[in-house]
Order: structure tokens, then C-alpha cells, then sequence
């Protein structure tokens, strides 16, 4: 019989500089876990850990071990040399037997459990610079949406919990991963071409000053993305933050919410911002145009 997560140490104190702990970040997870497991379940994971808190030590790991707790659970998936067994949830309990192994931040593909190979969503990441102003990333942001709309695909945003943003199309499964990352790359030189000023699209930190970079490259196999309502192992206990685009315009700054204003917007929330995104039935495109 499987019994409940356990924790322990559960005062530890795991982001120093607002003195939350252990526990209060397993409370947290419990209550937005309505909004949270939607993103997260069936989806191979990488997780941040941080067994000594976010002044610590911290480490990816995206393979499971039976230690993590019974309600992680494992998958088989191919290589590069051979295969590993990766790791993913199908509840809060889940959740929460990582969060016990000091799991902060979870990580998801772009494709469920039940067919690894077909992705179902393209993720952009919009990174700034140091220097951009939020008002230009949001602008950038909707434009990256409008281009999006242009092919007839309809895109979410999401805060990443630092100082970036993310906007997230949903594709009906069916591209393989080869596909998809060529469609990424695709339309993210598009958008270069079109503002080389604004935009690039490599990941080379030396040619990226005072440009926004377009990661594509979370669209290729076993790549992840902060999943909605994640913590980040920030000293602000920061959260990747999934907002409609009316939001958007009226949020001040990047990072705008923790922990504390996370669990209030939870609340008070009465329904998911992506509503509209879970019933989306969109097809990739064959061509950029």
C-alpha cells in the first residue's frame, strides 16, 4: 500500500534571505498544485536540487533513482549511448517525495509519457541582455506572439521566475523532434531577419550584447523548460508564472512574483490563465512563409 510523502528536517531553512523552509516550500506545492500538476504529470522531468539550500550547492538531475520515493516514477528512454531511466510524476504526491529529496525547481519536455517522440508544444525563451528594458522584452514577447498568429498558431506567455519570458505555442502531436527543431530554428532566424537590431537567434553570449536571444533550442529532444508554477533556486524564491497576455501588460518587472505573491494569486485565482491552451488543437506549420 503506498503511504503518504513524508518530511523531513522540514525546518531547514532552504532560501536564507526570507527564511523559507523546507516545509514552507512542500505548502506551497500543495497549494498550487490545482494549477502546477496540469504542466508537470506524465511529462519527463529534470529537477534542481539544493540539499543545502539555494546558497548551497545546487544540481540538475533528470534520471530517476528509486530513492526519490514511490510515487516517482521512472521511463526508458533512448540516448545518445544506449538509454536511461528519466524520471516523472503523476500526482502531488510525487511532488512532493522531491521536494523531501530538496527538489526546488522542476523542468519538463515538450512531450507527455505516452509518446516521447512527438512533441506537443514550441517553447521561446526570451532572454534579455543585461540592459533591456522590461517594456522592450514585453514588446518582444507580443511580438513573437503576433508572428506565431501569423502562421495560425495561438501562444501563451509565461514569467520565467528570472529575468526572462517565455511564449509557448501547443501543437497537436504529431512532428517528430527533427521537425519541430527545424521549425523552431526556422522562425526564430525569421524574426532576426526581420529586426536584427532587437533579436538574435545563437546561443553565443559574446554576440548577444544589447539583443534579446531567441532560444529555440528548448524545442529539441530531451531539452526542458521551467514548468508553470515551479519555484526558482533564487535568493527571491522567485516563480516561473504562466499569465494571459492582458497581464502581461501590467506587470512591473521581471520576477514579479514569489513565493508568498504566487500563493495569493493561487487563491484568488478562479480558473488557470491557459485555460484555453490545454483544449488548443493546433497543427504545426509546414512552412514559415
Amino acid at each position: 500500500m503506498a503511504t503518504t510523502p513524508r518530511l523531513t528536517s522540514p525546518d531547514r531553512v532552504v532560501f536564507p534571505q526570507t527564511g523559507i523552509t523546507k516545509a514552507d516550500v512542500a505548502d506551497y506545492y500543495r497549494v498550487v498544485s490545482r494549477w502546477l500538476l496540469p504542466e508537470l504529470v506524465r511529462r519527463p522531468l529534470s529537477l534542481v536540487r539544493c540539499p543545502d539550500g539555494v546558497d548551497g550547492q545546487c544540481f540538475f538531475q533528470k534520471h530517476h533513482a528509486d530513492s526519490l520515493g514511490e510515487h516517482v516514477h521512472s521511463i526508458t528512454l533512448r540516448e545518445v549511448s544506449g538509454q536511461g531511466d528519466y524520471l516523472y510524476v503523476e500526482d502531488l504526491d510525487g511532488v512532493l517525495e522531491l521536494v523531501q529529496m530538496n527538489a526546488l525547481e522542476f523542468h519538463v519536455w515538450g512531450a507527455r509519457t505516452d509518446d516521447v517522440e512527438k512533441p506537443d508544444r514550441l517553447v521561446f525563451d526570451l532572454d534579455p541582455d543585461e540592459g533591456i528594458e522590461w517594456n522592450v522584452l514585453k514588446a518582444a514577447a507580443r511580438e513573437v506572439r503576433d508572428r506565431l498568429s501569423e502562421l495560425r498558431l495561438r501562444s501563451w506567455v509565461r514569467m520565467s521566475g528570472g529575468k526572462g519570458l517565455h511564449v509557448v505555442a501547443p501543437i497537436r502531436p504529431g512532428p517528430d523532434w527533427a521537425q519541430v527543431k527545424a521549425f523552431c530554428d526556422a522562425f526564430a532566424e525569421s524574426l532576426v531577419a526581420r529586426a536584427p537590431e532587437r533579436y538574435i537567434a545563437t546561443a553565443s553570449k559574446a554576440a548577444r550584447e544589447g539583443l534579446i536571444f531567441i532560444d529555440w533550442l528548448r524545442n529539441t529532444r530531451g531539452a526542458t523548460s521551467v514548468a508553470s508554477w515551479s519555484l526558482r533556486a533564487k535568493a527571491g524564491a522567485t516563480v516561473a508564472m504562466p499569465l494571459t497576455w492582458e497581464e502581461l501588460g501590467r506587470v512591473r518587472q521581471a520576477g514579479a512574483f514569489d513565493l508568498h505573491k504566487a500563493i495569493r494569486r493561487s487563491r484568488n485565482l478562479k480558473r488557470d490563465p491557459w485555460h484555453a491552451m490545454h483544449r488548443a488543437r493546433q497543427t504545426l506549420p509546414e512552412h514559415i512563409g
